[in-house]
């Protein structure tokens, strides 16, 4: 997992409540479990105006030009404002896949599904809660400036905004922690690599029929 830096990127503003994970990857992208290759099909149903399957070039596909990620304005977010309940519906981890995969980092909203919470933060998705009124405030800021960029510093805790707004968030410390230093639930594991193989040896020796 890439060590989260600091963040400057255009702000997308899907202005819909209650994204459900199928929404994000639909679930005939599912098969796969390599972590790669959804970038093209978040938001699919959402993006195209074709109906999406497995193995299809997007080049070849039917754009809707009316959604969010299809206007040039927005076209290399890495940064995305959402609405209350973002990432409800069914726990799969494909849904943070797909937003790693296409180049997003952060997501800012009021709420977040817990399971999909968790799940951003294990694939090096920075998810930050705010006060509804301040996302309604961005909402606004960025619909008035299409483009605009903002900068989120995850060691300071600290969103700073085009209109050079300093706007500070919460995050659990472990989970922080992970994130700056590029740990996911193995690379927390290989950290004690030597330890893991210290036992090893020695339960090998104490226990031999385990290993005939």
């Amino acid at each position: 997992m890439e060590k989260f830096t600091v963040i400057n990127g255009v702000v997308a503003p899907l202005d819909r409540a209650n994204v459900d994970t199928d929404q994000i990857i639909p679930k005939q992208f599912l098969k796969s479990i390599k972590r790669t290759g959804f970038g093209p099909n978040l938001f699919d149903e959402w993006r195209y105006l074709d109906e999406g399957y497995p193995g299809q070039n997007p080049a070849e596909r039917k754009v809707n030009p009316e959604f969010i990620l299809n206007q040039p304005a927005y076209a290399q977010s890495t940064i995305l404002l959402a609405r209350q309940n973002f990432g409800c519906g069914s726990s799969r981890e494909h849904a943070p896949w797909a937003f790693v995969d296409y180049g997003f980092k952060v997501i800012i909203a009021p709420s977040f599904a817990d399971i999909f919470f968790n799940n951003s933060f294990k694939n090096g998705l920075l998810p930050i809660v705010l006060p509804e009124q301040k996302v309604n405030q961005l909402f606004e800021a960025v619909f008035a400036d299409p483009g605009a960029k903002f900068s989120v510093d995850l060691s300071e805790q600290t969103i700073l905004t085009h209109q050079n707004e300093t706007i500070e968030f919460e995050v659990d410390a472990f989970r922080k922690h992970c994130l700056l230093n590029g740990l996911d639930d193995i690379g927390l594991t290989l950290k004690d690599v030597d330890a893991i193989r210290a036992y090893e040896t020695k339960r090998q020796k104490e226990a031999p029929w385990l290993w005939q």
